[in-house]
């Protein structure tokens, strides 16, 4: 009896990341009321704006708001699969971060990622740092976040099968 082939999920290494190209993650996330109200509470976010129905119907935009900072996390998370699964060595920062536009109980969330920048790192060999600009879409097409986020990524599987070391600082 032969041995089956095993393929394994992973993102891509930095060797494979194409710049300018935009890469689409499906499938979205719909965001519902316990979503938001769990995240909220999980993270000790006390804003009414999140939680409280009857005051956020008297402010702006009529109705609370799904909490920015999940809308965030899920626009990094939905990259996770197809671009860093095993292939991240940390991340380094996050920066530019914008919501232009609330999301509420109810829409969905699409992600796309640009690769906007990648160098091989200068002081770890078989390792690199990606700049990419994860942009947040609502059902009908409309920017609800914006962001850049800069990794630590493997160059390919040889330089991540490497024996650990202590790394040098960044």
């Amino acid at each position: 009896m032969s041995t089956p082939k095993v393929v394994t999920q992973r993102g891509l290494y930095f060797d494979e990341l194409e710049m300018d190209v935009v890469y689409a993650h499906r499938p979205g996330r719909t965001m519902t009321e316990a979503d938001n109200v769990l995240f909220t509470t999980l993270t000790m976010n006390t804003q009414g704006l999140h939680l409280d129905a009857a005051w956020s119907a008297g402010q702006p935009f009529g109705q609370r708001l799904v909490n920015s900072m999940m809308t965030l996390a899920t626009m990094v998370g939905q990259s996770v699969t197809q671009l860093t699964q095993g292939t991240i060595i940390a991340q380094l920062g996050l920066t530019d971060v914008a919501f232009p536009h609330p999301l509420f109980h109810g829409d969905t969330l699409y992600t796309e990622t640009v690769v906007t920048a990648k160098r091989p790192s200068s002081s770890r060999p078989g390792q690199g740092i990606v700049t990419m600009a994860h942009t947040g879409r609502n059902q009908d097409g409309v920017v609800v976040g914006t962001a850049t986020r800069s990794c630590l990524m493997w160059l390919n599987a040889e330089s991540a099968r490497q024996p650990a070391r202590k790394p040098p600082p960044l």
